[in-house]
């Protein structure tokens, strides 16, 4: 449901148009140096308002609402609130009975019974994702000291030529479409042993959250399916040392589901942003017709430029979560 984890458990709440999103985290250790200043750096990371990105701009000023006294973090389950102060909640009105397509629209309402909150996308928005990251500046101070995050965009629909992601972004833009994205995850100094065989794998545990982020649709550790057009003697990762390091690194930093010293690298697929501004031939449910659907509102042309922080913060998530275990 909205719960994930056991020894690092995270609680995430609230609509994209509600008063607030957050989310409490319980398994937080105690004596952790913790301000809300901690937070900017990948909040600012996240923010729209750049170009392609939605011009909705949000304070995302996080207030710690329990478990933090005198600066440092208790062990008590740890609440942190974003208010939602820049909405616009007359552009979906339409959209309660002709639902976006390939959007969560349809099947909140089906589930819910009607009963959903639709605006901006309730609960299923990419609002929430601030609170993801929130939760990984958290989860970042709990991981062993020399593990470093490094994050990039490596495609924009379909170009791998950073310089002309803008160009790529702006042609959709203009045309009134958008277009999907890959980010990369870079990881090093995580030390051997992370993770657990088979249902615990650090691919599984990671996976579970990285498809948690609204728009990622693939995930792949390594040289992911592309290991799958190799032999065996192109793809093994040759072992150099005790400490494991070896000469390549297809396996993306795991063997067996567990940390292998080397540097973890993963890579999500985001997928062009449903709500674009040209017009769509889609079901209206209070005709009982096919009819043109105009989406107003503010949305990213390409929602990976602000979803590579979340990809991180997930990845510190799950990682702190295995930790915890071992």
């Amino acid at each position: 449901m909205n719960q994930f984890g056991k020894a690092f458990r995270l609680s995430i709440w609230g609509e994209s148009h509600g008063p607030a999103v957050g989310i409490t985290i319980d398994g937080v250790k105690p004596g952790i140096a913790l301000s809300e200043g901690d937070f900017e750096t990948d909040l600012s990371r996240r923010r729209g308002g750049s170009a392609g990105t939605t011009p909705r701009k949000e304070a995302d000023q996080p207030h710690l609402v329990s478990g933090v006294y005198e600066g440092y973090t208790t062990g008590a389950p740890l609440t942190i609130l974003f208010t939602n102060d820049n909405t616009r909640s007359k552009d979906y009105s339409n959209l309660t009975h002709h639902f976006r397509p390939s959007h969560a629209d349809r099947v909140a309402h089906v589930k819910y019974e009607g009963y959903n909150d639709p605006r901006g996308g309730g609960h299923f928005s990419a609002r929430l994702t601030v609170a993801l990251v929130a939760a990984g500046v958290v989860a970042k101070k709990m991981l062993p000291e020399g593990v470093i995050f490094s994050t990039r965009l490596v495609s924009v629909g379909g170009e791998c030529n950073p310089t002309r992601f803008e160009e790529v972004i702006h042609a959709a833009q203009t045309e009134g479409d958008s277009v999907g994205g890959v980010v990369e995850c870079r990881i090093e100094g995580l030390p051997t042993g992370v993770g657990e065989p088979l249902f615990d794998s650090v691919e599984s545990i990671a996976s579970h959250l990285l498809f948690a982020i609204p728009a990622v649709k693939g995930v792949e550790f390594g040289d992911g399916f592309e290991v799958a057009t190799r032999r065996g003697s192109e793809n093994n990762d040759l072992i150099l040392n005790a400490q494991g390091h070896t000469a390549t690194n297809h396996a993306g930093g795991i063997d067996g589901g567990i940390s292998n010293g080397n540097p973890l690298v993963v890579r999500a697929a985001f997928k062009p942003t449903p709500s674009i501004s040209r017009e769509q031939q889609t079901f209206d449910t209070a005709t009982g017709q096919i009819e043109p659907l105009m989406i107003h509102g503010r949305h990213d042309a390409c929602v990976a430029l602000r979803g590579a922080v979340v990809v991180e913060a997930v990845m510190a998530l799950a990682l702190t979560e295995l930790a915890l275990r071992r």
